[in-house]
């Protein structure tokens, strides 16, 4: 091998080595498993319902995504025991679903950063993503109300913000509502 090939060969070779990233699938579902935890323990005595597992991936190069599906009030259907709603009680649920809502977005601020800490092998320049669908019947009143809930921080913001911090943390979160 001459002298020409070995410098072609070196120069095609990567400067730095690709180093896969070590987030693992079971570090994703422990973090899948605790939001559904959280997700559940917001109002013990009258519980959000989660729809389905949350369901979390990694996209290798942007970070971790997690998406979870819920009725803001479990008891909200039309049953053979409940064939309708009247307009007070349309009223009435509207109302508690709007403050159904102001908690998920506090707790989901909680699960986010709680996220961010415990995937310890995420690339700090990675992003976390937390969103949360909500479901409303075709018969209620939905206006005003976010039909997806969607917070977006960088691990690295995150980390370096005091846990304790609270407006720290806020700006570090990038929230949008759909």
């Amino acid at each position: 091998m001459n002298l020409a090939t070995l410098i072609t060969l070196f120069a095609s070779l990567p400067l730095a080595p690709n180093v896969p990233v070590k987030t693992t699938r079971g570090s994703m579902v422990a973090i899948e498993k605790s939001i559904d935890s959280q997700i559940q323990r917001i109002n013990v005595e009258d519980p959000l319902f989660l729809i389905g597992p949350t369901r979390g991936m990694y996209v290798n190069g942007f970070g971790a995504v997690f998406s979870s599906e819920v009725n803001l009030v479990a008891n909200a259907g039309i049953s053979p025991f409940r064939p309708a709603y009247t307009k007070e009680e349309l009223a009435k649920l509207h109302e508690k679903k709007q403050q159904r809502a102001a908690q998920l977005k506090q707790h989901m601020r909680d699960m986010l950063v709680n996220a961010v800490w415990a995937l310890e092998t995420l690339p700090p320049d990675d992003n976390v993503v937390l969103g949360v669908s909500i479901l409303y019947f075709s018969w209620e009143d939905s206006s005003g109300l976010p039909r997806q809930i969607v917070m977006k921080a960088q691990r690295r913001a995150l980390l370096t913000a005091p846990r304790s911090d609270t407006a720290a943390i806020e700006s570090a979160i990038h929230t949008e509502e759909y």
